[in-house]
């Protein structure tokens, strides 16, 4: 079951729409909730407090660069957050439909 992945994301609102949407479009997620969020962290020496969103990504771990390569061409960061969490157990028709979701034909 290691096959499927969670893959977390922080972005301004407006690139998160359009990443979510390029990839569920694109078939490289089967779904991508978007959860606004202040993020506190250190960049080139300062603290940043900024609001953003943190993007739920779900999809296959075989498509994870492809996600990533999306979302590098989207984003705007410099360093974009892109963290990979394997999903070890889920619900079997949810699974089968993140497969049906993100089948490229």
């Amino acid at each position: 079951m290691d096959e499927y992945v969670l893959i977390l994301s922080t972005c301004s609102e407006l690139q998160s729409r359009k990443i979510a949407h390029t990839l569920v479009d694109e078939r490289f997620a089967a779904c991508v909730n978007i959860h606004p969020v202040r993020s506190v962290y250190r960049w080139k020496g300062e603290v940043v407090n900024d609001d953003e969103d943190l993007l739920l990504i779900k999809t296959k771990k075989a498509l994870v660069p492809g996600v990533i390569e999306k979302i590098k061409k989207i984003h705007s960061y410099e360093v974009p957050e892109v963290i990979v969490i394997p999903i070890i157990e889920g619900e079997k028709t949810y699974l089968t439909w993140i497969d049906e979701q993100t089948s490229i034909e």
